[in-house]
């Protein structure tokens, strides 16, 4: 069994990945009966309240993957996942995309490729996590202004991968299941693969144009 902090992977009927949930939404779902059909590890079981006709406890027993009825149609199309500095610091595994150097959080920043003052977007597409001194040192220039050069291309994750990104201590079916949903060219399948090393600058091969 696991502690009730692991978080649950909420599907929709048809097995796309919703959200992560806690134990207590989870168990919700349940006496709603909103889930479908589980599948995975089972994570915990949550002992209720004892039913005063029959004298028995109830108890509810929480996978970690759980699908539920409904689905959501704002999902497809063009979705573009909200940007925050905790995904896109995990999307390039805390490196430095510029050093290529691992760093803690609080030693990362969020670097606009072609800077603001240059008509740059704050999007997927034009931010990278960088290193507070190439930060510094990159300044409101391009990286060919800077004499910089980028270890990856930046991209959008798909809502599968995002929540990827968002999950914490994932556990290696609710990776399978998720992994299943990235496309085939995904960066984050790649990674999986060989390991965070793939964007460290001994593999400068991997960068196929600059930004």
């Amino acid at each position: 069994m696991y502690e009730l902090s692991q978080q649950v992977l909420r599907t929709d009927v048809s097995g796309m990945p919703l959200e992560w949930i806690g134990y207590q939404d989870a168990v919700r779902l349940y006496y709603a009966q909103q889930v479908a059909y589980t599948c995975g590890t089972l994570l915990y079981c949550v002992h209720g309240g004892v039913n005063a006709r029959t004298g028995l406890r109830s108890t509810i027993e929480v996978n970690s993957i759980v699908a539920t009825y409904g689905s959501n149609h704002s999902l497809h199309g063009d979705y573009v996942p909200p940007l925050n500095n905790v995904a896109l610091f995990r999307r390039d595994a805390h490196l430095c995309l510029y050093c290529g150097e691992h760093h803690r959080q609080a030693e990362l920043s969020r670097d606009h490729v072609t800077p603001l003052s240059q008509g740059g977007e704050d999007c997927w597409n034009n931010v990278v996590t960088a290193c507070k001194r190439c930060n510094n040192h990159k300044a409101g220039r391009t990286p060919e202004q800077g004499g910089l050069e980028l270890l990856a291309v930046p991209f959008t994750p798909t809502h599968a991968e995002y929540i990827y990104l968002q999950g914490r201590r994932v556990l290696a079916d609710q990776m399978e299941f998720l992994s299943a949903h990235f496309p085939r060219t995904s960066p984050l399948r790649a990674r999986l693969h060989h390991g965070d090393t793939a964007l460290r600058p001994a593999h400068r091969d991997i960068r196929v144009r600059r930004v």
